[in-house]
C-alpha cells in the first residue's frame, strides 16, 4: 500500500514532466499514488505561485490575485494531505489497525508525504541553480552543498515514513487523521470575511 521509495520516485517523475510540459497528464496510478499525485500537483502549483507573487516589479493587482490563488491551492494542499491519511486509514481498518494500544505518532504518513513532496521540489530547483551557467562565483558549489543536505534530510524522512507505516502495520504504533481546519477560507469562520463593509 506504502511505499516511501515509489512515493520519491513518483514525486521526481512527475516534477520532471511538468517543468517540461506543464499540461502533461500524471500517468495512471494506481488509486493511492494517484492521491500522491494530486497531492503533489497542489505542492507544484503553490510553489509556483509563490515565486510568481516575490516577482519585484508585479503590480498591486496582480500579487493580489496571485494571494488568492495561493490561498485556494494551499487549501487544496491540505485537503489532499487529509484525503492520503483517510486512505490509509481505510486500508488499516480492514486489518483492525491501527491498534488502539499502540502510542501515538505525532506526525501523520499524509504529512510527511507532504514533506517529501516540497523535499522533491527543492532538489529540482536547487540542482537547477547549480547547473546555472549565468550563476555568480561560488554559487554552484553554495547550491552543490545545499543539494547534499536536501537530499540527506529526504533520505531520512523517506526512512521514517517507512518505518511508521511499518510499525503501524506491526501495532506498534499509530496515528490519526490529522484535521488541520484551516479557517482563512472560511466566511463563516474569517471575520475579515464576515465583517466586511460594502
Amino acid at each position: 500500500m506504502l511505499s516511501a521509495a515509489e512515493i520519491v520516485t513518483l514525486h521526481d517523475d512527475l516534477t520532471t514532466i511538468w517543468h517540461h510540459n506543464p499540461l502533461h497528464l500524471a500517468p495512471a496510478e494506481p488509486p493511492f499514488l494517484e492521491q500522491v499525485a494530486q497531492q503533489h500537483l497542489a505542492n507544484f502549483e503553490l510553489w509556483h505561485a509563490e515565486d510568481e507573487a516575490r516577482t519585484p516589479k508585479a503590480s498591486d493587482k496582480t500579487i493580489a490575485e496571485v494571494k488568492r490563488r495561493i490561498d485556494h491551492l494551499n487549501q487544496l494542499r491540505n485537503n489532499r494531505i487529509e484525503e492520503l491519511d483517510r486512505s490509509l486509514l481505510a486500508y488499516l481498518v480492514q486489518r483492525n489497525l491501527p491498534s488502539s494500544a499502540a502510542p501515538l505518532n505525532s506526525e501523520t504518513p499524509g504529512l510527511i508525504i507532504d514533506r517529501l513532496s516540497i523535499l522533491s521540489l527543492k532538489l529540482y530547483h536547487t540542482r537547477e541553480e547549480a547547473e546555472r551557467m549565468d550563476a555568480p562565483e561560488g554559487h554552484a558549489e553554495r547550491n552543490q552543498q545545499r543539494l547534499a543536505i536536501l537530499t540527506e534530510q529526504r533520505i531520512d524522512l523517506a526512512n521514517c515514513l517507512d518505518e511508521l507505516w511499518q510499525q503501524t502495520l506491526a501495532g506498534t504504533r499509530r496515528f490519526k487523521l490529522y484535521q488541520q481546519l484551516k479557517m482563512y477560507n472560511d466566511p463563516t469562520l474569517n471575520p475579515a470575511i464576515y465583517n466586511k463593509h460594502t
